[in-house]
């Protein structure tokens, strides 16, 4: 396991994934960073976006709808509101999600602008992660 780091995503339902890898890129609240094996120790809060996951030659994605990670030098630990991996995603339904968090961005009166725009996010964000597996 030399170079490898222990990747766990954990959620309120659950293990999302727990593997050893080879890199992770994340995206934290002060912007996208990668870790290794080795890293220093760190502590982020994590907001709406995309992990990215190498072993190897391989490549997968998971969305990922904020939380917080810890990071050692040998084990990164993601404790998220909810994460799925990109297979797991249900298209029309993030399509439809898209199209109701705009519709309601459109209304501009009665409604919680900063739940719709997450809404959106989210959706877009899972639409966005499907299109670069296809």
């Amino acid at each position: 396991m030399e170079n490898k780091i222990r990747l766990e995503v954990v959620t309120p339902h659950g293990v999302v994934l727990s593997e050893d890898v080879d890199e992770i890129t994340a995206t934290g609240s002060e912007g996208e960073f990668g870790v290794l094996a080795g890293h220093a120790n760190l502590i982020t809060t994590l907001k709406i976006g995309s992990m990215q996951v190498r072993s190897g030659s391989k490549t997968d994605y998971l969305f990922v709808n904020t939380g917080y990670a810890e990071v050692s030098p040998d084990k990164v630990i993601v404790l998220a509101d909810s994460a799925e991996k990109v297979e797991d995603i249900d298209i029309e339904r993030a399509m439809e999600a898209k199209k109701r968090a705009e519709e309601r961005l459109r209304q501009q009166e009665n409604i919680d602008f900063a739940r719709a725009n997450a809404a959106l996010q989210r959706a877009t964000t899972r639409i966005s992660l499907v299109s670069k597996k296809v």
